[in-house]
């Protein structure tokens, strides 16, 4: 009985009695229990946010998506505007080119008449000066010749005008 391994097995006996006696194997029991409720509880808060994670991954993705849809919209509207400005603008320069076109073509007309006219007056004007001229030299003197002057004057400014 004498020897140190006895006395080591029995010290040994003793401190495990000891713990048994103050319950530390039920604490430490009762730790690793809490431990595990613990993680238990960490492991439901991570698979909660886990899931919401995941809706709101969804939820991102379907605002994505009509985001999207939106915005191809609107291309699409600014397009069509595009064209319909575009389509306005065409027709308001073809009609101001018209018009331009129609001024033009009245101006031309308005100086062609007027250099007709002027043309005229001054044809009516030479033949009334050639006319003065013969007559004055064919009937250089008398009431006759001025009464014939006056009358073939008349005539022809009637006539040309």
């Amino acid at each position: 009985m004498g020897t140190p391994e006895f006395w080591v097995l029995v010290a040994f006996v003793i401190f495990l009695g000891l713990l048994v006696y103050l319950g530390v194997p039920g604490k430490i029991l009762h730790a690793l229990d809490n431990r595990a409720v613990k993680i238990r509880a960490e492991l439901d808060e991570a698979r909660s946010l886990r899931e919401e994670a995941s809706r709101l991954l969804a939820d991102f993705a379907r605002r994505r998506e009509e985001a999207e849809r939106e915005a191809e919209t609107l291309v699409a509207n600014a397009r069509i505007e595009a064209e319909r400005v575009a389509a306005e603008a065409k027709v308001a320069a073809e009609q101001f080119v018209a018009r331009r076109a129609a001024m033009a073509e009245q101006k031309i007309a308005q100086a062609e008449a007027q250099a007709v006219a002027d043309v005229r007056a001054a044809a009516a004007d030479a033949a009334v000066s050639a006319a003065a001229k013969v007559l004055g030299n064919q009937s250089q003197g008398g009431p006759l010749g001025d009464q014939l002057f006056d009358n073939g004057l008349s005539e022809v400014r009637a006539k040309l005008n």
